[in-house]
Order: structure tokens, then C-alpha cells, then sequence
């Protein structure tokens, strides 16, 4: 059932491979309900860069099939993958002077990081004092839960006790659960482990829109002229993100503790 699901053009690709994110960004554009989700994810990061006071980098980790940068032209693409963005960056080991990037965006990006301590260091070093990094991630919701663990391919392992895990595909093995498990769950342990970094912001992001487009990865089965309509039933919904959100919008800022 769920092989009859998927988006027929990417059946046959390498995930992760430069024709893979390349067809991704292109369902993107031109399925008008998923590009809808994708311009409330970005509007809200646009928001949160201007919103830093200082000079500096701005910095796309995990770039792939993203097109923020049409919206950011100054904005630095990275991916792990060659060929596919401005630069090859592990976030482990991000190639920045001290205090000389503003903002570090991830968008779906973060739970593939093997290592987050690693890059929540490098973050730490290289950010500018008010700088952030801005997190679109999947969420911890009940229906996310669900949904993530049964329809998805990557792991959703909210029951670990480590950070970290074995990567030998950087695609498949991650970890869906991980903004949570640190930014919440494990809130006192990461306050202790990064005293200059602080979670200022999370809130759910529209949830139905994205779930019945078919996201990324499944086929699309609404009609172009259905696209208002569920608008509108998304802003109707919104009082139960809490409840069935998929994804979520977290900023976490470099402060002077020093």
C-alpha cells in the first residue's frame, strides 16, 4: 500500500543523489499546496534573520532540494552531498571563524546530524553574539509520532537516551525525534552542556495542508482548485496542532554569558 503511495518520478533515483533533490525542489514548485507549506516555513525564517541585529554570514545547512536562497540571495547553501549546493559542510566541523555567522538554518536537516553535540559546539563557536539557528524540524505530537514512525522510511526514536547514532547513509540513518529529545525533553541537559545558546522560540507549523499534498516523497492527490479550501480548513485546525502538527519552528540564539 504505502509503495503505491510514493511519487512515481522518484522511484529509481538515489536518495540524496543530485537528480534526487534537484526533482524534489521541482515537486515543490509545482504542486501549489505543498509549495504553500514550504513559503509559511520560509516566511517565518526570513523573519527570524532579519530580526538579528549585527553583521555576519547566513548560513543553510542540509540544503538538498531547498530554494530559500531565491528568497535570501546572500544566504550560503551547503549540503553534505556534492554538487548540489554552494558548498560541501559537515555541520560537525563548520569552516567559520569565531563569531562570524549570523544565522544557521536547518530546515529538515538537524535530525540527520550524527553527532549534534558537535555541531551545537561549532554553532556555539561561530555564531555572532543575538545570532541563531532556526530549526524547521519534525515535530513531537502524538499524530507526528504515529505518522512519522509507520509512513516514513527514517527512524523516529523518541525512547533513546543518546544524542548521537551511526551514520553510514546520511539520507536514511537519522533520528526524526531529535529536536525534541534535545531541545525539550532533555532541556536541563542541554542548558548545562551550551550555556550560550537559548531556546527563545518553537510553535507547530500548518499541518494539514502538508500531510494530504503529499509531502516530498508520496503523490499528490489534490486538485489545484482544493488548494484554498485547505487553507482554510488549516487555519480551522490550528487550535489542535498540539495535537497533529507534523513539523515545528524552533530558534535557538547565541547569548553572552560571559
Amino acid at each position: 500500500m504505502l509503495e503505491m503511495l510514493k511519487e512515481p518520478s522518484l522511484i529509481g533515483l538515489n536518495v540524496g543523489s543530485k537528480e534526487y533533490f534537484e526533482l524534489q525542489k521541482a515537486l515543490i514548485k509545482m504542486r501549489p499546496l505543498l509549495k504553500y507549506c514550504y513559503n509559511v516555513w520560509y516566511k517565518k525564517v526570513i523573519k527570524s534573520v532579519q530580526s538579528i541585529r549585527g553583521a555576519g554570514l547566513i548560513l543553510e545547512l542540509g540544503s538538498g532540494g531547498s530554494y530559500l536562497k531565491e528568497y535570501l540571495p546572500d544566504m550560503i547553501t551547503s549540503d553534505v552531498v556534492e554538487g548540489v549546493a554552494d558548498r560541501v559542510i559537515d555541520a560537525r566541523k563548520l569552516p567559520f571563524q569565531d563569531e562570524s555567522v549570523k544565522s544557521i538554518i536547518l530546515t529538515h536537516a538537524f535530525h540527520h546530524i550524527p553527532d549534534v553535540s558537535l555541531f551545537l559546539r561549532e554553532a556555539e563557536r561561530v555564531l555572532i553574539p543575538g545570532g541563531k539557528i532556526i530549526l524547521i524540524e519534525v515535530a513531537h505530537t502524538k499524530f507526528a509520532k504515529f505518522f512519522f514512525d509507520k509512513f516514513h522510511v527514517e527512524p523516529y526514536m523518541d525512547n533513546v537516551t543518546d544524542w548521537s547514532f551511526d551514520q553510514k547513509d546520511s539520507m536514511m540513518d537519522s533520528n526524526q525525534a531529535l529536536s525534541w529529545i534535545v531541545f525539550f525533553r532533555d532541556k536541563l541537559k542541554f542548558r548545562k552542556l551550551f550555556p550560550n545558546l537559548s531556546v527563545v522560540s518553537s510553535s507547530y507549523l500548518p499541518w494539514f495542508s502538508y500531510l494530504i499534498s503529499g509531502g516530498v516523497t508520496f503523490r499528490n492527490m489534490i486538485p489545484n482548485f482544493f488548494v484554498p479550501f485547505c487553507i482554510l480548513i488549516d487555519v480551522l485546525l490550528s487550535p489542535l496542532a498540539f495535537l497533529f502538527s507534523l513539523h515545528w519552528f524552533i530558534e535557538i540564539e547565541k547569548v553572552n554569558n560571559r
